[in-house]
């Protein structure tokens, strides 16, 4: 057998320090858990849309399983575009300002590889999705934190990121709706930011995957205000709004310029999204605006439960602006987030991942996805109750 640590010595530096993904290095204890009602995963309980499912089938039928473009397939692209400046506010040219990704991850970091030299740096939220400062590192930057507090709901105020710039910050990387939290950008807040971003000529990074999934009215993305289209990229994707997770397809616009940078990376590596997950995309922006409207609803009601009973049992909870996530804070408990759900696990059957998977920040709260069925959201909120009365 061979010596694992001798085999170690060829692992990059940057990337033997990363740490695993704290969601999934939490439910790796899931596995082999009876009974488990899980708030963990942020994945919809929702079945893809079957019109959405045949659009993939008819296209392996029709056998649609061939190569398309490095930016994936025109019609889809000019689908793409249509839907962005009508529901998003910026028009950009299919041809050479949209790129078909899979995932928003790899649209993240094709983006960050594609602008970002070794010690730049780029200005984020925590808590955050547990892949940014990750995703960062492998880009050979620095990752510079901005923390977002419950007793603000989590919102990003512009003076403390603009208390973060230095001379060497190059990105501005945003996500709402929020994923762990639910916050939101105000209109107000997202003028602010493009002004920032102009006087200080950063580029900024728009992941909005969750828009679609918002339960206040929409205000345009920050890639619309003046003087920001040029220097945006937008990211969005069909997992989330469209119950798509599987198909692993997104997208992301921006100034050709960049938009060629991220293809040539794209190219080398993935060369394409799946035909067929291109196929059911399509479909998805044709005639899906039904189904994710009622989607919506339902998470807003199951949102409207879990807050509701997570504050009445002490455990205090910002009501989410989109997204499907609630963040209750837990340290009433006296325990540690990690100990929190472990505990909630073992003795109760209940998942939630801790906070401090989101960054140093999340500390003191969990993160409980109300992607589930509100009968299970409801006897889960049962069992916590119960947990918390045994502590």
């Amino acid at each position: 057998m061979s010596d694992s640590r001798s085999s170690l010595k060829w692992v990059a530096r940057h990337i033997a320090g990363l740490p695993r993904s704290g969601i999934r290095d939490f439910f790796d204890l899931v596995e082999g858990v009876e009974g488990v009602i899980s708030l963990g995963i942020g994945e919809p309980d929702f079945v893809t849309p079957w019109n959405i499912r045949e659009a993939a089938i008819y296209a392996l039928k029709r056998g649609q399983t061939s190569y398309t473009s490095n930016l994936g397939y025109l019609s889809l692209r000019k689908a793409i575009c249509r839907y962005v400046e009508e529901h998003f506010g910026p028009a950009y040219s299919p041809e050479q300002e949209c790129i078909v990704t899979v995932g928003v991850s790899e649209a993240l970091d094709l983006i960050l590889r594609a602008v970002l030299n070794p010690g730049d740096e780029v200005i984020y939220h925590e808590p955050c999705y547990v892949s940014y400062a990750p995703s960062i590192t492998m880009a050979h930057a620095v990752a510079r934190t901005v923390v977002t507090r419950a007793e603000e709901d989590f919102a990003l105020r512009p003076e403390a990121v603009e208390a973060a710039v230095t001379p060497r910050s190059r990105v501005l990387l945003l996500n709402f709706p929020n994923n762990p939290t639910g916050a939101g950008l105000t209109g107000e807040v997202k003028q602010h930011l493009a002004e920032l971003a102009i006087r200080r000529d950063l580029l900024v990074i728009t992941d909005e995957i969750y828009e679609e999934l918002s339960y206040e009215p929409r205000c345009p993305s920050i890639a619309s205000l003046p003087g920001m289209r040029e220097r945006t990229v937008l990211l969005n994707g069909f997992s989330k709004a469209d119950a798509m997770t599987g198909f692993r397809i997104a997208y992301g616009c921006g100034p050709h310029e960049l938009i060629e940078a991220m293809m040539k990376i794209h190219q080398y590596s993935m060369l394409c999204a799946s035909s067929i997950a291109q196929a059911a995309a399509l479909e998805a922006l044709q005639s899906g605006a039904r189904a994710r409207e009622e989607m919506r609803l339902e998470y807003e009601q199951r949102r409207n439960v879990i807050v509701k009973r997570l504050n009445d049992m002490g455990l205090p909870c910002f009501r989410p602006r989109g997204a499907f996530y609630a963040f209750p804070c837990i340290r009433s408990t006296g325990l540690s987030s990690r100990e929190f759900a472990t505990r909630l696990l073992q003795e109760h059957q209940v998942a939630v991942v801790p906070g401090s998977a989101f960054g140093a920040c999340g500390e003191g709260f969990v993160r409980c996805a109300y992607a589930t069925a509100l009968n299970e959201i409801e006897e889960a909120m049962v069992r916590m109750r119960t947990f918390l009365g045994s502590l």
